[in-house]
């Protein structure tokens, strides 16, 4: 093998491990706000439910109300919650219409956008409603 392509593939390497890492890291943060949601009361409809429109982290039942979430990490809170962007929320609310069209009440369910931070303490912070209904 030449240095070249062996170096290719350590470079192959490192990046399917941050990839996973990143994965993880997510996986846990999810985790830790849907035990935060149910310590609330609030029971996980699905998680990480991907329609056309885009991937939703995670959707709850809260009484009548149905809670579409998204889970950012960061090293702080602020940082977490930077990287929510516009372009995101119009693809979550898009996935969302799409949710809503399998539910009995449709498009006129009872719905909220919440926005989840986990820092890098690991402490979860939830902003309900943070973004507005469509």
């Amino acid at each position: 093998m030449t240095q070249d392509v062996m170096e290719a593939g350590h470079v192959g390497l490192r990046e399917r491990q941050r990839g996973q890492r990143a994965y993880l890291s997510g996986a846990a943060a999810e985790a830790s706000v849907a035990a935060q949601y149910a310590r609330q009361g609030l029971r996980l409809r699905d998680l990480r439910w991907r329609g056309q429109g885009g991937e939703i982290d995670l959707i709850l039942q809260d009484a009548d109300e149905i809670v579409f979430c998204e889970v950012k990490c960061g090293p702080t809170h602020d940082a977490a919650t930077a990287r929510l962007r516009p372009a995101q929320v119009r693809r979550i609310m898009s996935a969302a219409s799409e949710y809503m069209a399998c539910l009995p009440q449709g498009q006129l369910a009872e719905v909220r956008f919440d926005l989840a931070t986990v820092s890098g303490t690991g402490e979860v912070r939830i902003v309900e409603a943070a973004f507005g209904h469509f």
